[in-house]
């Protein structure tokens, strides 16, 4: 015994490390304890303090799911309410328009430079609140270029001397757009070969 204590001394010494001896049976009859198994960690039930922080995370995953889904319904909503009041915007006007074909064609035929001026003054201030409104009306004159983007054809007239075909040979309705939108096409004659 006294060997053993001096080795043992001398590992220390040296830097190894100690291990524990395993203690021997006092007689051949006698097995060493054996410890008892630890359960694996993966049958462990888990904590309180485990689910409550799993509930944690499912209620905040669906406060950001449910609150990411309202956000979008907010944007939906405004949009379509901003579309369906330019849309409402547009109607009422187009239902004021025949207004100003109307004096457009009063002052055709006004008899006396009075009468023209009268009217004159009325077809202003009416372009006037179109165009506050946002609305224009579409640049168009006899001899140009029949355009399908901004005026239909109702009538066709024979290319007469020096006419091309295919041009505006009168207007018979103006057209008007908002913004980019055309809103009335013009109403045209155009002239064929």
């Amino acid at each position: 015994m006294a060997e053993k204590e001096k080795k043992q001394k001398r590992q220390t010494a040296e830097g190894e490390q100690q291990e524990p001896e395993a203690s021997l049976p006092q007689d051949e009859g006698e097995l060493p304890e054996a410890e008892p198994e630890k359960a694996p960690e993966e049958q462990k039930e888990p904590s309180e303090l485990d689910k409550a922080l799993a509930a944690a995370e499912d209620y905040k995953r669906k406060w950001y799911a449910v609150s990411a889904e309202y956000d979008n319904y907010r944007k939906r909503t405004q949009t379509a309410t901003s579309q369906a009041y330019a849309d409402g915007k547009t109607e009422a006007i187009l239902k004021l328009l025949p207004v100003a074909d109307t004096f457009g064609y009063a002052y055709d035929a006004a008899p006396d430079e009075k009468t023209k001026a009268g009217i004159d003054k009325i077809v202003k201030n009416f372009t006037n609140i179109l165009l506050s409104l946002g609305v224009e009306e579409i640049p168009l004159n006899v001899g140009d270029k029949f355009d399908e983007s901004v005026a239909e054809a109702v009538l066709n007239t024979p290319c007469g001397d020096g006419d091309e075909p295919n041009t505006v040979k009168a207007i018979l309705k103006k057209g008007y757009r908002r913004g980019d939108k055309v809103i009335r096409f013009a109403q045209v004659s155009v002239t064929v070969e």
